[in-house]
């Protein structure tokens, strides 16, 4: 009996003990298996990741840049029922109505080929019947009751002329000793053979043309004249230190003003002191002022950081419109700067997640709301700072605070590292950026004025790649802040700059250079075309 009891004891004590190793082996069995399964979600969260850069990146090259929803137009899901908007008022095709007793209907305007422009010259060639042609089959002479005239547009190649500037020089035959001459007027560049008009036009054809100087170095070779490359460039810095003291100006102005806009892109310089020429440098886009003075102001600088917005912008209090970027966050805590963030950076990466979501109704339940915003900013383009005020207070507010709700509830439904994920992370943690535009009607609803602005460098970067030195970068940022000023007050860029590269070498008082910005410039006084 005791040898039963002992045995069961022991068999007892092996069962627990063979128990208590198979609950060791399923407790690092399953602890094996959460860090398979986590390793799995991790790997798979890598190849949605992997999969919606490919997918974005695949759409840059080979789609559509346009942001415009397919999904806006009521026929776009004409075989997908399950998706069709709700929203049809967002047709792109401009209609009129026409009436007739019966209905009424709407059809699609026809445009035309537009008139060609009276201020050009004509020259007119007449064509007439022979004599033969003249005379009717009944015997009698015809005779002219009219003309019919077809217009056909000409082009003459551009016309290149020397310039010789003849100084008269007397001397007195009493004395024999007095020679006096007359002054030669002073030059944008001393001694040097570019006329004002020239230099308009290579300052026109590189920053608003996008032609690179070697391009132009071969027009010029083509019609007989030999400029080089390097004069070419010379003449550039040149210009961009003779329309410096406008910019210098056009800046006070931008400080005084207490709405400004910020924006930067990248540029590259070969010959930098200390830096390798791979290196990226930046260009600054700085505008402001008031409406009437509104200006667009580059600015070079070798790097991103937050110090280079805080010197340019010294003094400067009031709205900032920017993006997201931390640096000018780092400029608002320092300053009395309030920042206004962008609405169509929200839209974007919204857009960008509808792109390469499998499940985009999120992204585009987001486009739908801040399409609605968009609406209310149309109507507020015809009314005054006070009305637009009042009407983004009265219709968006609403639209903003759902909105808000909408995201708060939905942000845990989305991974935070997908494309939808960090659309989500992007709009709440601007938010209270994203709510600054309704405190003044002066506020933009986006930053795409700054954007436009700043697309002419990023288009002329495309075709001359880089700037060879600190002084070309500097110089093509003066130059580029003068032209972009003169499209926003819609002056012609070369004849502004013919005439202001006239006047600046003569300038001697203040009262004189502001009367050369482009915003108070008499256009009645800009030089003809033959010099006069």
């Amino acid at each position: 009996m005791k040898e039963k009891s002992q045995k069961e004891l022991k068999n007892k004590n092996e069962m627990q003990s063979l128990i208590e190793s198979l609950q060791e082996k399923l407790s690092l069995q399953s602890k094996e298996n959460e860090a398979h399964k986590s390793k799995i979600q991790n790997q798979q969260r890598l190849i949605n990741d992997l999969y919606e850069k490919i997918k974005l990146q695949s759409h840059r090259q080979y789609g559509k840049s346009s942001e415009k929803q397919i999904t806006d137009h009521p026929q776009a899901s004409l075989f997908d029922e399950a998706q069709l908007p709700d929203d049809r008022e967002a047709l792109e095709v401009e209609e009129e109505t026409i009436t007739v007793p019966e209905h009424e209907r709407k059809v699609a305007k026809k445009k035309g080929r537009k008139p060609l422009p009276e201020s050009l010259p004509r020259v007119k060639r007449e064509y007439d019947l022979s004599d033969a042609e003249k005379t009717c089959g009944c015997g009698c002479t015809l005779t002219c009751i009219g003309e019919t005239i077809s217009e056909q547009l000409d082009y003459i190649p551009a016309k290149v002329q020397v310039i010789q500037h003849a100084r008269k020089k007397y001397a007195c035959q009493g004395c024999k000793e007095t020679i006096k001459e007359a002054k030669l007027p002073k030059q944008p560049i001393t001694k040097g053979i570019a006329s004002p008009g020239l230099l308009s036009f290579v300052c026109v054809s590189k920053f608003e043309d996008y032609l690179p100087l070697y391009r132009q170095e071969k027009i010029f070779r083509r019609i007989g004249v030999d400029i080089p490359r390097a004069s070419l460039s010379n003449w550039v810095i040149r210009c961009g230190e003779l329309l410096k003291p406008l910019y210098d100006c056009m800046r006070d102005q931008l400080i005084e003003y207490d709405v400004a806009s910020a924006d930067e892109t990248t540029v590259q310089v070969l010959n930098e002191p200390g830096r390798k020429a791979e290196n990226k440098s930046y260009m600054w886009l700085f505008s402001g002022g008031p409406p009437e003075s509104l200006s667009y102001l580059y600015h070079y600088a070798p790097s991103r950081s937050h110090e280079i917005a805080d010197n340019f912008l010294m003094g400067f209090k009031g709205y900032l419109h920017c993006d997201g970027y931390v640096a000018y966050d780092s400029l608002a805590k320092k300053r009395d700067i309030t920042l206004a963030a962008c609405w169509y950076h929200v839209r974007r990466k919204f857009v960008e997640a509808q792109k390469v979501s499998q499940t985009p109704g999120l992204a585009a339940e987001a486009i739908k709301m801040i399409r609605k915003l968009s609406k209310i900013e149309a109507k507020a383009k015809k009314l005054k700072p006070k009305g637009i005020e009042n009407l983004r207070n009265k219709e968006a507010r609403p639209i903003l605070k759902k909105l808000k709700i909408w995201l708060d509830d939905n942000t845990a439904r989305v991974l935070p590292q997908c494309a939808l994920g960090k659309a989500f992370s992007y709009t709440l943690n601007q938010w209270p950026k994203l709510q600054t535009y309704l405190e003044d009607g002066r506020l933009y609803f986006d930053n795409n004025h700054s954007e436009r602005a700043i697309k002419p460098f990023v288009m002329g970067r495309k075709n001359w790649l880089f700037s060879n030195s600190i002084a070309g970068a500097e110089s093509a940022a003066v130059i580029y802040s003068v032209i972009e000023t003169c499209k926003a007050h819609k002056i012609p860029v070369y004849d502004y700059l013919r005439h202001v590269y006239a006047k600046l070498p003569a300038v001697e008082s203040i009262e004189q250079l502001e009367s050369l910005l482009p915003y108070k410039v008499d256009q009645s006084k800009f030089i003809s075309s033959n010099g006069d």
